[in-house]
């Protein structure tokens, strides 16, 4: 029997269901073991309780030998590897754009200015401020029932929250706009799943690899990797998108390329760089790590450094 290590919320649960009825559809046994970590204790933003919160818990039980497979939302993990385990699959991404909730059905650019809305992430409170509507922006926390629950109270005018996360516990129905890449990049890996075992377990390595989608794994790699390379956390104001897509040569030969776009901002939205890149899937690493150098020479290390303003409101043209 594998033992696959979830936190205990709703979204955790159904993430790491698609992974055990996966196992069981290829004829292995399987079931959910719930970890409690110190993020569910606490109310206070991830910036406070620390980096990898979510996630060191889960890699406790999982070295121990209290579980076999540990299943993470990719971005929570924190970008230096860990020697101890192997992400063994990462299972076909979900959309990783982020999604508004707004009352009476408004999309962004309908919210009046002075809006209050809500999102858990550093990068997107950057890039809602960069984009001058005078929006409110403030810190958030809870699962994603009770963000959702503090627009239907009229507590805040809207919430920003992955769109992935709405859509795997059945609630797409919220959405009142997908946010597209040109307005919001999203954060490097949203959308993705890690499915981490120890690395000398061979057992559930072998049972992993048909999850695994070389598609996805190409496009977080290079998105992690040109996270990494800015020295940036999960918290840090960085948003990329990757994507494999065909495309044909002078001679009609058709041919996967590598697309990725990435940007560093400013907490109080007086500024954004974005930079793009375009490669072989092979070199997903490589091309991360040149997007970031790239992003470096345009600013983004003094970019992350400035903070967050005082009011929580404001923005660039604001």
């Amino acid at each position: 029997m594998l033992k696959i290590g979830t936190r205990g919320s709703l979204l955790a649960l159904t993430q790491a269901g698609t992974v055990r009825d996966a196992l069981i559809a290829t004829g292995h046994q399987a079931e959910l073991v719930v970890v409690r970590t110190a993020g569910d204790e606490s109310a206070a933003p991830v910036q406070e309780i620390g980096v990898g919160v979510f996630t060191t818990a889960l890699r406790d039980e999982l070295f121990s030998g209290a579980v076999d497979i540990a299943v993470h939302s990719y971005k929570d993990l924190p970008t230096a590897p860990d020697e101890r385990f192997v992400i063994a699959a990462i299972p076909p991404r979900e959309d990783s754009r982020d999604a508004l909730v707004a009352r009476d059905g408004l999309v962004l650019g309908e919210l009046p200015a002075g809006s209050k809305v809500g999102t858990s992430a550093p990068r997107r409170a950057a890039q809602l401020r960069a984009l001058g509507l005078g929006l409110d922006v403030v810190p958030l926390r809870g699962n994603l029932d009770t963000r959702l629950r503090k627009v239907a109270d009229g507590e805040l005018d809207a919430v920003v929250v992955a769109r992935a996360g709405l859509s795997r516990i059945d609630r797409l129905d919220a959405v009142t706009e997908a946010l597209e890449p040109v307005q919001m990049l999203p954060a490097p890996a949203q959308g993705a799943l890690a499915v981490e075992c120890r690395i000398d377990d061979a057992e559930s390595i072998a049972a992993l690899a048909l999850q695994d989608d070389p598609q996805s794994r190409a496009a977080v790699t290079a998105e992690r990797a040109l996270l990494a390379e800015l020295e940036a956390g999960c918290t840090a104001p960085v948003g990329a998108i990757a994507e494999v897509v065909e495309s044909i040569d002078e001679s009609g030969r058709i041919f996967d390329e590598l697309s990725l776009r990435g940007c560093a901002a400013a907490l109080d939205g007086s500024d954004v760089v974005k930079a793009s890149i375009v490669g072989s899937p092979d070199d997903a690493e490589k091309l991360g790590r040149d997007l970031a150098r790239e992003l470096l020479d345009l600013g983004a290390r003094e970019l992350m450094a400035v903070t967050e303003p005082a009011s929580g409101g404001g923005g660039a043209g604001a």
